[in-house]
C-alpha cells in the first residue's frame, strides 16, 4: 500500500479529512507531517513485514538490557482523531515473564494494578481479559494450572515455556499445548486474535462474525515480532494535551490489528483495554514511566531482568 502524505495545518483540518471519507483511516505523524497509511476499504489481509511509515515514527529509548520503549502519534476517524501509542519490545532471552494477581474477580481490594509491580519490574501491564468471575480462560502460573482453557475461535493464549521461550498459541492448539506440559506461564484472551502468522483473521473483515468491528476504545495488545522479541502496544487519547488520556476513546479492533501488523508483529493478541489498560516501563536509571488504568484487574504480566 503506497503511503500518502497529508499535510495538515490544524486540528480542524484533521477532523475535516476524517469526515471527508466514508472509510475509516489511520495516519501517523512523521516530522510534523501526517501520513495516511491505512484505510478500511483497502485494508491489507496480510502483513509480510512492518510498515516503515509506522516503524520509522517510533522514538525508541533503551529501558533495560533487552528492553526498549517508545511512542508515536496516530490520527484516526471520529474520537480517535488524536492518539498516542506507547510501545515496548522485549527480548525473551534477557528477561523473564511472570503473572501477578489473585486470579479472582477484581474489586474489594483484591485486584491488581501496575502500582503493585515490584521494583525489579522493567515492564508491567494488565494481562488477558476478565469477567465478573475473574480472568477469562486458561491461566498457568509458576508451572501450575490455575484455570482451565476457555474456548472460542479467536481465543489464543500467550505461553511462556520453562526455558523462557514465548509463543502465541492459536485457539485450536491450546489443548495440544496444554497436554505437552513444560509451561511456566500462560494466559488467554477472547475475542482477541489480531494477527496470525502475518494474516489478519477473516472475522475482522466480516460484520456478521460476532466481533464488534465498529466499537472504539483504548487498546492494549501483545505480539511477537519476526525476530522473536515480544511487542506490547497501548493507545492513549491525546486531545487537550493528554489531560483526558484515561478516556476510553481510541481504535476499533481491525485498526488495532493494523497497528500491530504495521509494527512488524507476525502474531498479536488483544488484551483488555478501555479503563483497564495500563502499562509501566522502568528506564535505565530505575525511574518508572507509568500509564495507569482506572480499574484494577485480576491479572498482571510482570517482566524482570534475567
Amino acid at each position: 500500500m503506497a503511503a500518502r502524505a497529508v499535510l495538515l495545518g490544524s486540528a480542524a483540518a484533521l477532523v475535516a479529512l476524517a469526515l471527508a471519507s466514508d472509510a475509516p483511516s489511520l495516519a501517523v505523524e512523521r516530522d510534523g507531517v501526517w501520513v495516511e497509511w491505512w484505510r478500511a476499504d483497502r485494508a491489507p489481509r496480510r502483513w509480510t513485514d512492518g510498515l516503515e511509515a509506522v516503524t520509522g515514527a517510533v522514538e525508541w529509548t533503551p529501558a533495560a538490557n533487552g528492553v526498549d520503549w517508545g511512542t508515536f502519534r496516530l490520527s484516526g476517524s471520529g474520537e480517535a482523531w488524536r492518539l498516542r501509542v506507547i510501545v515496548a519490545r522485549m527480548d525473551p532471552a534477557r528477561v523473564r515473564f511472570a503473572l501477578a494477581g489473585t486470579h479472582e474477580p477484581a474489586g474489594r481490594g483484591r485486584g491488581w494494578s501496575i502500582d503493585q509491580a515490584p521494583d525489579l519490574a522493567v515492564v508491567a501491564l494488565n494481562a488477558g481479559q476478565f469477567s465478573d468471575a475473574g480472568p477469562w480462560g486458561w491461566v498457568v502460573r509458576d508451572g501450575g494450572e490455575v484455570r482451565a482453557p476457555g474456548y472460542g475461535p479467536l481465543a489464543p493464549a500467550v505461553v511462556v515455556d520453562s526455558s523462557g521461550h514465548v509463543r502465541l498459541v492459536p485457539a485450536d492448539s491450546v489443548t495440544i499445548g496444554r497436554r505437552h506440559g513444560g509451561i511456566a506461564t500462560a494466559f488467554q484472551s477472547y475475542p482477541a486474535a489480531l494477527v496470525r502468522d502475518g494474516e489478519i483473521p477473516s472475522p475482522l473483515f466480516n460484520e456478521r462474525s460476532g466481533v464488534n468491528l465498529r466499537h472504539r476504545d483504548a487498546r492494549l495488545a501483545i505480539g511477537l515480532l519476526r525476530d522473536g522479541r515480544v511487542l506490547v502496544a497501548m493507545t492513549r487519547f491525546e486531545a487537550l494535551g493528554g489531560a483526558l488520556s484515561n478516556l476510553p476513546f481510541g481504535l476499533t479492533t481491525p485498526e488495532m490489528a493494523a497497528v500491530m501488523g504495521a509494527l512488524g508483529a507476525s502474531r498479536a493478541v488483544l488484551l483488555d483495554g478501555g479503563i483497564s489498560s495500563q502499562l509501566l516501563v522502568r528506564d535505565t536509571t530505575g525511574n518508572a514511566r507509568a500509564w495507569r488504568g482506572i480499574r484494577q484487574v485480576p491479572l498482571g504480566l510482570v517482566v524482570t531482568r534475567r
